[in-house]
């Protein structure tokens, strides 16, 4: 093992163990980092002035957003007008010229955008392109200040390495598994309640949807009953004829969640009618880690229930895995809650209830490694469309008092500089 990878793995296993997350920990080491500075004054000037010929500058900035330029948003078919609009009422609230780029795969609603929105904003500004992954992709070569896309963590890469090239900042909103854990502690029909609505809701098709369950064998056998009663209830005793449940979006979706639904044992559900794309709300269990339906995200009407034996084996299984978008946990211990909060990492959390943090705009939404990277909802998507320039702006006088900054230095003048810097808590300017 070289060098460098025996850092990183003693890092990352020190990160893993909670090490930094205090906030008692975090505060030290920023008053390590201040003596590092006020114990090495002397050495660190001497460096830089080795190094660079580097003398000391002081003052106070402001900060004023200003729009990018020319943004590029990619929506995907799932929530074709909401994930849409969203981004772009952000991008427009900052100032920027905006190509919508639609999925080609809601065809309806790419269709309305495509030919009505267009009337309502100033088209010297604003466009829709159509097309399908082809067209994408030479959209993709042509330089743009923003790129905004929804989508697969697969697509976000393609998306990623084409903004690299003309160094273009990039938010993408992806997606991944994203894990629910029930504690035995809590009302095996709440939890049914609030899991059935949030798995469910449109056909499964929603990114922040709980891709499986983690809780114990004895929590499964009391939650299989309470789901199947919240799904007759939610659904009736014919899912497929209520008005209420969704269909998948096109045969190839379809065919791929056909495949899922070989994995494991099916406990509810399991019906599928191709000719209506319709697949009924499943739970699996004595799901295998090693199955297709738990290597993939699922975005579908289909719930696998995985057995473990302990909260620190739950929480070892998420972290195990890539971070997802959305992690939710069920308990009526708050301290339960708060450990899978704490110990785990993922875009949004939400204890206690399905996706609800997402529909706050006070809270950003976004995901976090491969989830996802950047943020928006509310004043968010301002910020995510906005560059944040740093700027000063100086009188033209009192020359006197910026004379003690001009060489030649003198030891009197640089411990004035140093004194006013550390009155103003900008020593770290200096460097």
């Amino acid at each position: 093992m070289d060098g460098a990878e025996d850092t990183l793995r003693r890092l990352r296993e020190a990160f893993h163990s909670g090490r930094t997350r205090p906030a008692e920990f975090r505060a030290a080491q920023l008053r390590g980092l201040s003596r590092f500075l006020q114990d090495n004054q002397q050495l660190l000037r001497d460096a830089l002035a080795q190094d660079l010929r580097k003398a000391t500058q002081l003052d106070s900035a402001f900060i004023r957003q200003e729009p990018f330029g020319l943004v590029l948003i990619v929506a995907p078919w799932n929530y074709p007008l909401n994930l849409t609009l969203v981004p772009l009422v952000g991008a427009i609230a900052a100032g920027n010229c905006v190509v919508l780029k639609p999925s080609e795969i809601s065809t309806s609603t790419e269709k309305v955008l495509a030919e009505v929105l267009p009337r309502y904003l100033d088209q010297n500004c604003f466009a829709v392109v159509l097309g399908g992954p082809e067209e994408t992709g030479r959209l993709l070569e042509h330089r743009f200040d923003y790129i905004f896309f929804t989508g697969s963590p697969r697509v976000g890469k393609i998306v990623m390495a084409a903004a690299a090239k003309h160094l273009t900042p990039v938010t993408l909103e992806l997606g991944g598994k994203n894990p629910c854990y029930v504690d035995d502690n809590c009302d095996p029909q709440t939890v049914a309640n609030r899991v059935t609505w949030f798995r469910y809701f449109n056909a499964g098709q929603t990114c922040v949807a709980p891709d499986y369950v983690l809780c114990s064998p004895e929590m499964q056998e009391r939650l299989l009953p309470a789901l199947q009663s919240a799904i007759t209830r939610f659904y009736g005793d014919d899912p497929k004829s209520s008005p209420s449940f969704g269909r998948i979006i096109n045969e190839k979706h379809f065919k791929r969640l056909q495949g899922l639904l070989q994995c494991g044992r099916v406990a509810i559900g399991g019906q599928s009618d191709e000719d209506d794309r319709y697949i009924a709300p499943t739970v699996l269990v004595d799901v295998q880690e090693t199955e297709p339906v738990m290597q993939e995200e699922i975005f579908g009407p289909i719930l696998p229930l995985v057995t473990v034996r302990s909260l620190d084996e739950a929480i070892d299984f998420i972290n195990c895995r890539e971070k997802p978008l959305a992690l939710y946990a069920f308990s009526n211990s708050s301290q339960v809650v708060k450990q899978v909060l704490a110990r785990t990492s993922s875009g949004g959390f939400c204890g206690n209830d399905g996706f609800m943090h997402m529909t706050l705009a006070s809270l950003p939404f976004g995901g976090v490694g491969a989830s996802g990277m950047g943020r928006y909802h509310g004043k968010f998507s301002f910020d995510t469309f906005s560059h944040h320039r740093a700027c000063l702006l100086r009188s033209p006088g009192m020359e006197k008092i910026n004379e003690l900054r001009y060489p030649p230095y003198s030891p009197r003048n640089l411990r004035v500089l140093l004194r006013a810097m550390e009155e103003c808590s900008c020593r770290c300017t200096l460097l």
